[in-house]
């Protein structure tokens, strides 16, 4: 298995396309890019911005010391940056954001007004559009190509996806209450929540009582989930574990808020330098993973098991 140590090249949260976003959209100015001839370095106090992928389905990998890992499939479709927003807040402080969009749709079953947005940012219709806030540094030229590569194997992220509805479920499916007793002392109440309010005071149930409801189709985030491999052939992100959602939906990916973002920040203001970024992993693509920056890197890039094998008899 092909282990490497990444690399430092080109670096995000979430919110949905609004039209003021759209109008304040701006290009970045290509001649800032002109003036500085080494490419941009990620900072530990940087937020890259995040993909738009589809859940492809469940597998499993073997690592390097033969333990087996479930992994969950996510490709990218021609994942493009549209524009790039800045917005001045209430209390003065700028608002800085990635406007990505991903899979392509056609001409005919787009509204004119997302068709003239695309146009602007010259990329063939989408029909997803997600807002990454970021830092003014990891802002990406309008236009970009993302690659599966903008992830690197051994990081940690955060999955958003909608969860699959179950419809109107009972309060031991969708809470895992224990329900009443199985016995005979018990008629036809044995999958019971029983009893939901108070005497005369309070007198009614209280706001967000745990009863019988609609379950699932919400969104839900996983966080801190391992990239395992990424392939650059394919565009495909191979992260450890489940997340929600049914096959082919689409979900959002972005680096790991806890275990990436603010631990990054915490071990470096604290002097521990070896630890700013998870073990193995060196450097990540900043201000993001390009297609181009995947043409020169090998397909598939695998994250090494760091563990003791368990194999290996303790002596």
């Amino acid at each position: 298995m092909l282990q490497v140590r990444l690399w430092a090249l080109q670096r995000p949260c979430l919110r949905h396309l609004h039209t003021t976003g759209i109008a304040k959209a701006t290009p970045v100015a290509s001649s800032s890019a002109a003036k500085s001839t080494e490419p941009a370095k990620w900072s530990p106090n940087s937020i890259r911005t995040g993909v738009i992928a589809r859940k492809r389905g469940m597998a499993v990998l073997w690592n390097d010391q033969g333990v087996r890992v479930p992994v969950t499939v996510l490709q990218l479709e021609n994942c493009q940056v549209t524009a790039n927003v800045r917005s001045v807040r209430r209390d003065h402080s700028v608002y800085h954001a990635v406007q990505v969009a991903a899979s392509d749709r056609p001409a005919k079953t787009t509204t004119r007004q997302m068709l003239g947005h695309f146009r602007k940012a010259k990329v063939p219709p989408k029909r997803v559009v997600k807002e990454f806030p970021v830092t003014p540094d990891a802002l990406v030229p309008v236009g970009t190509t993302l690659s599966a590569i903008h992830f690197v194997p051994g990081q940690y992220v955060d999955v958003v996806a909608n969860s699959i509805g179950k419809g109107f479920q009972g309060g031991m499916k969708r809470w895992g209450f224990h329900g009443l007793a199985a016995s005979h002392g018990v008629s036809v109440s044995h999958r019971s929540s029983g009893s939901a309010g108070n005497c005369q005071d309070p007198g009614r149930v209280w706001p967000g009582k745990k009863m019988a409801g609609r379950m699932g189709n919400k969104r839900v985030t996983v966080q801190n989930l391992a990239v395992v491999r990424v392939d650059t052939a394919l565009d495909l992100v191979f992260v450890k574990g489940n997340i929600p959602g049914v096959d082919d939906a689409h979900v959002v990916i972005r680096d790991a808020k806890k275990k990436m973002n603010a631990l990054s920040a915490h071990n470096q203001a604290k002097g521990l330098y070896e630890k700013v970024l998870p073990k193995g992993v060196d450097d990540l693509p900043f201000p993001a993973g390009t297609a181009q920056l995947a043409r020169s890197l090998p397909a598939i890039i695998e994250a090494p098991a760091y563990r003791r094998s368990p194999f290996t008899p303790l002596e």
